[in-house]
């Protein structure tokens, strides 16, 4: 009984991990459409593929929720919300072609599933050693994808130095890291408070995957007595139950 028991559950969980790497590969080539579209001028191919793109993030989706157990709370959670507007701005492309920068919000769900991360964290030891780098690396990589369309969206065809999603990233990462070159500026109240939300956001960002690289606050070590996974670097007591410790420098 427990060896069928045992077997199932690997299958089982051979079929999780297949199922949250396919849609990380998902998200990943979404995310590449949006940038790759850019290039191209508008045309009944790219609002077919866009469509298409579309109803396959839709079928996604409705499949998610259907096997949900909290499928309205999901769907209310802010990562719901922007995976709907995502979801939304693809099908509804030739309409409001303005708005796609919505389509990077599609990329906010990266990390951010505790069943992709458990199985990064299973299957990758390098993950596992640095999960905290990783996320922190990705939140920055998301926000600059986000803030790379919002910039795009708001400036293509109004300002004549920004014609692509390359330009708009230009921008946004000399914003981001308050270089400024000054060769690309975003006019009006608008734009400069675009501009001063991303300098301000990113100053956070950098230095939070900074700390996450160089002087992690947290390790990730479990409490035998309690299982508390989040611990001081330097704790010798188990802050949630006082249970002693034995954390090794270098978590395997």
């Amino acid at each position: 009984m427990s060896g069928h028991l045992a077997r199932f559950q690997g299958i089982a969980g051979r079929s999780g991990a297949r199922s949250a790497y396919g849609l990380l590969a998902l998200d990943l080539v979404a995310v590449g459409w949006v940038i790759s579209e850019s290039f191209l001028p508008e045309s009944g191919v790219v609002f077919a593929i866009d469509i298409a793109m579309g109803i396959a993030l839709t079928a996604e989706l409705v499949v998610r929720l259907r096997r949900s157990r909290a499928a309205r709370r999901e769907l209310l959670h802010p990562a719901g919300i922007a995976d709907l507007l995502a979801t939304i701005s693809f099908l509804l492309s030739p309409f409001f072609a303005g708005w796609g920068f919505l389509r990077s919000l599609r990329t906010l769900r990266l990390l951010r599933s505790t069943r992709l991360v458990a199985h990064l964290r299973r299957d990758l030891p390098l993950f596992r050693r640095n999960q905290d780098a990783f996320v922190a690396a990705a939140d920055l990589f998301v926000f600059i994808l986000v803030m790379t369309g919002i910039v795009h969206a708001t400036q293509h065809g109004a300002n004549p130095h920004i014609t692509n999603w390359a330009d708009a990233l230009y921008f946004t990462v000399t914003a981001l890291t308050t270089t400024g070159f000054g060769d690309i500026t975003l006019p009006g109240t608008t734009g400069r408070l675009i501009s001063v939300t991303i300098m301000l956001a990113g100053v956070t960002l950098f230095l939070r995957l900074a700390q996450a690289l160089f002087r992690p606050v947290k390790v990730r070590f479990r409490c035998q007595a309690c299982g508390f996974g989040r611990l001081d670097l330097d704790a010798v007591h188990c802050k949630a139950c006082g249970a002693l410790l034995n954390i090794p420098d270098d978590e395997d």
